[in-house]
């Protein structure tokens, strides 16, 4: 049976409806796949590029807290350097006062005689010695030999053993030494206080 035209046309267009359908379908699924791609290659890049901006900002962190704990050791390090200006100069000021007492002190004799008592005193415990020879100015040899009995007696008091000692008359100091007179001939000198 032999169809008609309109048959045969009808048949096309069914055929053409169906091939235009199943190319719809196929541009559709491309266009799905591709819209996929799409998102997950943004979603990679978008994830990249999150990863890069946060390691960004947190070396940018990490420089600032650098910079903060540098800056705070220089404000900390010029602190000390302020503290320790500061007690070199009251230090320094003591010491001149110091001075300036001391020079005062010799014209007092009583209280200078219980100075020189106590420094002599304070030099043979450090020294330990059994012979102990002390250099001192010209003007202080008669004050010296008159608290050598009380330095003498409160070293032995305390330490338990007998110290020698003597004035040198011979050679005299414009501040007080201590001249240590060793077994072995060697001499040490300990400076007590310039005066």
């Amino acid at each position: 049976m032999a169809l008609s035209d309109a048959d045969v046309q009808k048949q096309i267009k069914h055929m053409m409806a169906f091939i235009d359908q199943e190319a719809n379908e196929k541009a559709e699924e491309i266009d799905a796949k591709a819209e996929e791609e799409f998102n997950i290659e943004k979603g990679r890049l978008v994830q990249q590029q999150r990863v890069k901006i946060m390691e960004y900002y947190e070396k940018k962190e990490k420089n600032l807290e650098l910079q903060k704990k540098i800056q705070n050791s220089n404000l900390l390090n010029q602190a000390r350097l302020r503290v320790l200006k500061a007690r070199e100069d009251h230090v320094e000021s003591l010491l001149e006062e110091a001075r300036m007492r001391l020079g005062t002190v010799t014209k007092d004799t009583i209280k200078y005689s219980k100075l020189l008592e106590g420094l002599i005193t304070q030099g043979l415990f450090q020294l330990l010695e059994s012979v102990v020879v002390i250099q001192t100015r010209r003007q202080d040899t008669a004050l010296v030999e008159s608290v050598l009995p009380q330095c003498i007696e409160a070293y032995k008091k305390e330490t338990k053993k007998s110290v020698d000692v003597s004035v040198d008359k011979e050679n005299f100091w414009t501040v007080i030494y201590l001249v240590v007179s060793c077994c072995l001939h060697s001499v040490e000198r300990s400076e007590l206080k310039t005066l």
